[in-house]
């Protein structure tokens, strides 16, 4: 690519223009292009007519740091003297206990995050908003640094500092095809004439899925109407109407509890609602821009906003005396998972996307895609976002028609970390599921995969009844009989469905020279070898981790996390490599524990003995009739081996074990015995305990790199970092039955300095776990802090990991 590329993006929304910004800011406006089927700046699209309300405090990290970025940079925006971004604040109220009790969740979401916000009750929040019923308000959470953004005025503000540094915006330009040579992009041609380009980036809204289908990628978006309405006069604002210029006095108003939000028009309350029917919309049926009517904005179905104008009423009595003056229904974006759209296509190099944005999080979007294109990647951890996440099953457009829809439906309600979709299911199963199934299997979902996380079956396992009690938030998708299966893999030997994890296959000449510069462990190994190694990117961030089996001179089985570890790989592969995805037509099943040996010997020839299979050894074997890869790793900390046939011998291969290992007392055990036994172990997961943000000194995986093997991506980056800032710590909570779940604050001398990652309750050693980013002062053993657990605070020590047989001698037997 040139060091200055030739640039087009497709939309003049606060999207595109907010990125025209990012990239002119970064040297790169002198060629670049902005076109746009409307006319500048309220082109037709989402941003035309966005109400603009900006609430920062999400689960996401990612989204809530995207969200301040926007506050901060509109914040210092203005047009011809008028604002762009109105801090008002942001208020959310609770009218019921279960809302009161997730307003604290989202304050400690803010703690941990660095928002600033607190707490109030029910006369603090009147007194910021006095249209409240005080007697409907149980509680409130206010940020003031939330506010309205004028996204159309934002657009332009950022849109003209572009054009001053050399960029060009072209209105009633419609785009009709996107042309490439040699997978590559080498132009857009609009009705008006071709532009060659470098680098093409869709920011077209909801518009989205028909630009990207010219390039050949189908976008998992789906439009979808939002009601949005303004009162008349409403008389108990006249006295303190809000000028025009500001709009608005009152801080934005979250009634989650009815799914609505509120908002001043000087005199008037605008109010939103997601409390309607979904409603999909075809793009044909949308009008072209320029019309007299804004496409963007549907006709008004009245009778969808009854129930919502009583609920307003209700909370916000000053209504009644007002009527209902004008509504529309506005087409906006929602994905299948709630996040946007960011990257490039996998198909066509070159070709961008930036999509499923909402005005909320615009600016920081266009940062971190501004940094991904001119610094080769953002500097913040983007894999939520990422268009390569999703499996082919989860791009059907039913699918994205059906998950789109629920994720609507869902906007405001209370979601639990662990809480799965509920349709299209089950769609990917592993072979062992019907055996699952009889046992009672209680399956959430994760990659479109059916994941057992405990066995009715285990109900009368020994121990159920001693398993501590938790809270009723870290109860829910819980069960006591999850500790019995963990004990029970420590005591005995249990059977763990592994099929889920992403199993990739490289061959050919140059693949051991490939994973060596593309991870950090030495991987020039004998075969039979297995290594655990890490994926960076360039700055020495932790992409993924991975688990590589060398099972021949050119044969490599890697572990790997997702759809984005394939990705990264196939784009840098070498002409004399192969990358295959094997998952769908293999299987896996963990056998762990200290009666593991007892159980898979029998079945073989080959010696599975500690001197004939050490520890991170790989063999082919027979299990019984079933040909067998077998990996000697452990995730939860046990003697025992992952082993993996085709998915056609699957079931005789769960059969094999399940019926040997009865006279050893055999269970099948599920994903929440997993993660609490891989907690007691220290064993990190990516994506929850670090990400790209992190390296891997801080993140305690020092031991997986290799500076001394040669050049790797990242390495250069990873020179002078060995005495890290802060550390991935381990924590033991005071109090055995107060479970945590994760993203909670973490507080040193009454000051948030950190947050949880994984936690779960260790039963093997007695303890409630929580790990936590910490400054390196605070991470020291020994050291006490607090977990903030909604709205008290948790007496916890850092400890010493790991907490369970740090001498490994168990795995090593």
């Amino acid at each position: 690519m040139p060091a200055q590329p030739r640039i087009v993006i497709i939309g003049a929304g606060i999207v595109g223009c907010a990125l025209a910004d990012e990239l002119s800011a970064r040297g790169w406006a002198r060629r670049l292009t902005v076109l746009d089927q409307g006319p500048l700046f309220a082109t037709g699209g989402s941003t035309s007519h966005a109400p603009g309300l900006v609430f920062q405090t999400n689960p996401s990290k990612t989204m809530t740091g995207f969200a301040a970025y926007t506050v901060a940079k509109y914040s210092g925006l203005e047009l011809d003297g008028r604002w762009c971004y109105n801090a008002v604040g942001g208020l959310e109220v609770a009218t019921t206990p279960e809302r009161a009790e997730d307003l604290k969740r989202k304050a400690g979401y803010a703690a941990s995050w660095g928002v600033p916000a607190r707490l109030l009750d029910p006369g603090e929040c009147v007194a910021l908003h006095p249209l409240l019923d005080r007697g409907r308000v149980l509680a409130g959470f206010h940020t003031p640094t939330d506010g309205l953004a004028k996204a159309v005025r934002a657009a332009e503000a950022q849109a003209l500092r572009a054009i001053e540094q050399g960029a060009r915006f072209l209105p009633q330009h419609t785009v009709v095809g996107i042309e490439s040579a040699n997978g590559r992009v080498t132009g857009v041609v609009t009705d008006q004439a071709t532009f060659p380009a470098d680098v093409v980036i869709s920011c077209a809204g909801f518009w989205g899925p028909k630009v990207t289908r010219m390039a050949g990628l189908e976008l998992p978006l789906l439009p979808m109407a939002h009601q949005y309405v303004r009162t008349t006069p409403v008389p108990a604002l006249s006295d303190r109407k809000a000028d025009p210029v500001a709009e608005a006095l009152l801080p934005i108003l979250r009634h989650q509890d009815r799914d609505l939000y509120f908002r001043e028009h000087e005199d008037r309350i605008g109010i939103g609602s997601y409390a309607h029917r979904p409603m999909p919309v075809d793009l044909a049926d949308v009008g072209s821009p320029g019309g007299p009517a804004m496409p963007s904005m549907l006709a008004f179905t009245a009778d969808d906003f009854e129930p919502s104008w009583r609920d307003a009423a209700d909370l916000l009595p000053a209504l009644s005396a007002a009527k209902l003056d004008e509504g529309f229904n506005g087409i906006f974006s929602f994905t299948t998972d709630g996040f946007p759209l960011l990257g490039e296509s996998p198909q066509l190099h070159g070709f961008w996307v930036a999509e499923a944005v909402w005005v909320t999080h615009s600016a920081g979007v266009a940062k971190a895609v501004a940094e991904w294109l001119v610094d080769g990647q953002p500097s913040v951890d983007v894999h939520e976002c990422d268009i390569n996440r999703f499996e082919d099953v989860q791009l059907a457009p039913p699918y994205v028609h059906r998950r789109s829809s629920q994720n609507f439906v869902e906007v405001y309600d209370i979601i639990h970390p662990l809480q799965p979709a509920e349709q299209p299911r089950p769609l990917r199963v592993s072979p062992f599921y019907p055996r699952q199934q009889e046992l009672g299997a209680v399956f959430l979902e994760a990659g479109g995969w059916e994941r057992p996380h405990w066995f009715e079956a285990n109900a009368g396992l020994p121990g159920v009844d001693a398993i501590p009690p938790r809270g009723a938030w870290a109860s829910r998708y819980w069960s006591p009989i999850a500790g019995a299966e963990a004990l029970a893999t420590r005591d005995r030997v249990a059977m763990y469905d592994m099929t889920p994890l992403k199993r990739l296959e490289v061959t050919g000449p140059g693949a051991l020279a490939f994973l060596q510069r593309t991870t950090t462990n030495q991987l020039d190994k004998p075969v039979g070898a297995v290594t655990y190694t890490l994926l960076l990117d360039e700055l020495g961030g932790i992409r993924s981790d991975l688990t590589v089996a060398r099972l021949g001179p050119d044969r490599f089985q890697v572990g790997a996390n997702g759809q984005l570890d394939l990705d990264w790989f196939t784009r840098r592969l070498p002409d004399n490599v192969r990358i295959r995805d094997i998952t769908a037509g293999t299987c896996c099943i963990g056998v762990w524990g200290p009666l593991a040996r007892d159980l898979v010997q029998p079945l073989t020839r080959t010696d599975f003995s500690h001197r004939g299979f050490g520890y991170f050894k790989a063999r082919q074997a027979y299990i019984g009739e079933i040909p067998v890869t077998a990996l000697r790793v452990s995730y939860v900390g046990e003697l025992g081996w992952e082993l993996y046939t085709t998915a056609d011998a699957g079931l005789r291969l769960w059969d094999t074990l399940w019926e040997a290992g009865q006279a050893l007392g055999v269970v099948a055990a599920g994903r929440s015995a997993f993660n609490s036994l891989r907690l007691e172990k220290g064993y990190r997961s990516w994506g929850v305990d670090m990400t790209p943000e992190h390296d891997p000194y801080e993140a305690g995986l020092g031991f997986a790199v290799r500076l001394g093997k040669g050049s790797f991506t990242g390495r250069d980056a990873l020179a002078d970092r060995q005495t890290p800032a802060r550390r991935l710590a381990c924590l033991v909570l005071e109090d055995p039955e107060a479970v945590v779940m994760g993203k909670e604050p973490v507080y040193v001398d009454g000051t948030p300095v950190g947050y949880v990652t994984s936690a779960a309750y260790g039963y093997s050693v007695g303890a409630s776990i929580a790990y936590a980013w910490l400054p390196a002062a605070a991470a020291e053993p020994g050291s006490h802090v607090h977990v903030e657990y909604f709205g008290g605070r948790l007496a916890a020590r850092v400890a010493e990991e790991p907490l369970f047989d740090p001498a490994m001698a168990r795995i090593r037997r």
